[in-house]
């Protein structure tokens, strides 16, 4: 096993807000650098952080059964997302889980939260001091009254006991990708394809493929206030949810559609074309605009 240390992690470990990596890959392109370089032979993403243009000489060997797709709330104390007080303190960094709580507690206020699963949980129970002036009894406040993580990462290390609130998918589409890992090798090693392929799902693979082209026709990068969910309904055919927001929430374009899993690209597609008729375009736009320096 090779650790590989990415611009993503390191920048999750400074005072840098995510947000302001606008080069794809920041997660990925080292350890797929690692790859093309013969120093391993299989790398695993979390197929999130993966970008949606293909990489010359590499492939996705498998992915395999998707882990929980929603977002949590983790709150201190306890509180469900209608019960937060008004004014409400959330850690984030991510646009997408902003927007679309903007958008049903517009009071909300947002801020950025640094480093690892544990690191982010541990940092909701830091308190700040106060801005009471040089009150000498002024007691401490907490810097947050909740935080906002992704399920799959909190129950992949066993802290599922954290967990306050699963955000319903009418409130919190996840992000595109979201629980799902990509297994990918060189396109030329047939041998590891071989291996690799007795661990790939196909209902997964074609509900991140259909996600995957959304993302790619919108042109929206990992970081846009896109959010999307496909999974395959009791027919067998895939649905795919998917919204875009404007950057402070208010403005939320939604759009479905249905197809089989020979389609899953084509229903990407499909879906995008209906949010850019929307005015996607203009939001995206928007967002891109909002997080340059």
């Amino acid at each position: 096993l090779i650790e590989i240390r990415t611009v993503g992690d390191r920048t999750q470990r400074s005072e840098q807000p995510i947000a302001s990596i606008t080069s794809p890959g920041a997660f990925t392109k080292e350890i797929q650098r690692a790859l093309l370089d013969g120093r391993v032979d299989v790398a695993v993403h979390s197929l999130k952080d993966l970008p949606t243009d293909p990489t010359p000489g590499l492939c996705l060997a498998a992915v395999p059964p998707r882990a929980p797709t929603a977002d949590v709330l983790v709150s201190r104390d306890n509180l469900l997302l209608d019960q937060l007080p008004e004014g409400a303190t959330i850690g984030t960094g991510s646009l997408r889980r902003r927007t679309q709580l903007w958008h049903v507690r517009p009071d909300l206020r947002m801020r950025d939260i640094r480093g690892n699963v544990e690191t982010r949980l541990d940092k909701l129970a830091d308190r700040v001091a106060s801005n009471a002036g040089s009150d000498p009894n002024a007691k401490p406040t907490p810097q947050y009254d909740a935080v906002i993580l992704a399920e799959a990462g909190l129950r992949r290390l066993g802290l599922e006991d954290r967990i306050t609130q699963v955000l319903p998918c009418s409130i919190m589409l996840p992000a595109v990708g979201q629980g799902a890992l990509g297994i990918e090798v060189r396109t030329e090693d047939p041998r590891a394809r071989q291996l690799l392929a007795l661990l790939d799902d196909p209902p997964t693979r074609a509900a991140v493929v259909a996600e995957r082209a959304l993302l790619a026709a919108l042109e929206g990068g990992c970081l846009a206030p896109v959010a999307a969910w496909a999974r395959q309904n009791a027919e067998g055919h895939f649905e795919l949810e998917a919204v875009v927001l404007s950057p402070d929430g208010k403005q939320r374009l939604a759009a479905s559609q249905t197809a089989t899993a020979d389609e899953a690209e084509v229903l990407g597609q499909r879906v995008a074309e209906q949010l850019r008729a929307a005015g996607a375009d203009r939001l995206i736009e928007a967002a891109r605009r909002e997080a340059s320096p």
